[in-house]
């Protein structure tokens, strides 16, 4: 593995290529000392601003990390755990059932659809539909009474791609589109007369344009589940290809075999379905996305400056009962610490912001992007690179910061300074995420 570390923001306003309906229900405001905290229904925890060294005096491992410095962080709300395999299949079906749903469209199954109110000069048009998403449950997947199970054969395995006497989803047509404003494009080019906002504007899509179709195609969602048998050769995988995203028994696991790419659809996909959601009467949304490579490192070390890992003291004793983190102890040893593979996304004891496994259990994608050059230039105030690829570019373009370390990696990958990186489109058997959102308005204190 290589590594570095860096920090700071990323931009992205999305607007789904299919009308989402609001999910409220849930959000908690809670008061303390006047200031707002984390919604408590996406079990968030609250991550004060403050200042903190961010990397390593010494990269001893020749890992590319960047030269340690003093730097302040806003305040940010930060998911208490990585992203489990549960609430990514949440993402998952939403996509199925948006492909569904619009595949059979209003005309054939207007019961799934709703008006939606719309003004034009004036007048007030309800032409439009939207997606009825209450009904879409009651009856997208059900035959009889006004279901359309019958009517989603497209939606299946066929011919030869099909197991005989199967009848399984084909994961290759659950792809998202969403459009962002790519804001570092904005601010570049805000001086340049030749330059329209749609010149700012990432679709990803599949364009019927063959000038444009692998720039920024749609996000295929499903996890590459073959990432444990191509991670390892010469070993016995095929279980965890099976079961590890599919199976009930790993609900609370952390999601792997996701891209970049798709971990960032994912919290478009989250701000946009808590779209209306109020954190409180002046702040009413949060926009999801990942967290920088400083923030992650900030909240790792929760207030403890001095701390090489998310929790006071040492990692590797010889009581094995203190062991802290899912890692890999000793070559060929991963199990002293109860976790042969990823474990329960609330195993052992959370740091002093309440964050779990942020060492070890899967490494996790930040919203920085790698590039050595940028290092020096990096702002003291929440600084951070970001570089969105496309398709066609060099895979060099490509490159992320990964930190945490994961249950495959040495001691050494689990401190809170060390990062290593990996390809925006490169899927790994030990690699996950959890999301952030700034906290919108004066800092939390």
């Amino acid at each position: 593995m290589r590594k570095i570390f860096l920090s700071g923001l990323v931009i992205a306003f999305c607007l789904s290529s299919v009308t989402f309906k609001s999910l409220a229900q849930g959000w908690v405001n809670v008061k303390k000392n006047d200031k707002f905290l984390s919604p408590i229904a996406r079990n968030m925890a609250t991550i004060p601003a403050g200042q903190t060294y961010v990397g390593v005096p010494v990269d001893i491992m020749d890992t590319v990390s960047t030269a340690g410095r003093m730097v302040s962080i806003s305040g940010f709300f930060m998911d208490r755990t990585e992203v489990s395999n549960k609430q990514y299949r949440e993402f998952v079906n939403w996509v199925r059932d948006s492909v569904a749903t619009t595949m059979l469209g209003p005309t054939a199954a207007p019961n799934l659809y709703k008006p939606v109110a719309t003004t034009k000069g004036g007048a007030t048009l309800t032409s439009q539909r939207a997606i009825d998403w209450n009904n879409v449950k009651k009856y997208l997947w059900h035959d009889g009474n006004g279901g359309y199970a019958s009517k989603l054969e497209a939606m299946y395995y066929s011919g030869d791609d099909a197991l005989l006497g199967r009848r399984e989803i084909d994961i290759r047509k659950l792809k998202y589109s969403f459009s962002i404003l790519n804001m570092d494009l904005a601010a570049a080019g805000r001086n340049n007369p030749s330059m329209n906002r749609k010149d700012f504007i990432q679709s990803y899509v599949d364009d019927p344009d063959p000038a444009k179709a692998n720039e920024f195609p749609s996000i295929a969602v499903y996890p590459d589940t073959l990432v444990w048998m191509v991670d390892y050769g010469y070993s016995q995988n095929k279980p965890m290809a099976k079961d590890y995203f599919s199976n009930p028994a790993y609900d609370d696991y952390p999601v792997v075999g996701v891209t970049w790419e798709q971990a960032n659809a994912y919290c478009i996909w989250l701000t946009k379905k808590y779209e209306g959601a109020k954190v409180s009467k002046k702040h009413p949304k949060l926009e999801f996305r990942l967290p920088t490579a400083a923030e992650f490192e900030y909240a790792a070390k929760a207030g403890h400056e001095q701390s090489k890992f998310p929790w006071t003291g040492e990692l590797i004793t010889d009581d094995k009962e203190r062991l802290q983190a899912n890692f890999k102890n000793d070559p060929g040893n991963y199990t002293p610490d109860n976790g042969l593979y990823p474990v329960h996304v609330r195993s052992y004891l959370p740091n002093d912001y309440e964050l779990y496994n942020l060492a070890g259990n899967v490494a996790e994608w930040t919203a920085t992007a790698y590039n050595p050059s940028a290092a020096a230039l990096l702002h003291d105030v929440n600084p951070n690179y970001t570089f969105v690829a496309k398709a066609t570019d060099s895979k060099y373009l490509k490159r992320k910061v990964v930190k945490g370390g994961s249950w495959k990696d040495i001691a050494y990958f689990l401190q809170n300074s060390v990062a290593t990186y990996e390809y925006q489109d490169q899927p790994r058997s030990y690699i996950g995420f959890r999301c952030v959102a700034s906290y919108p308005g004066s800092n939390i204190k």
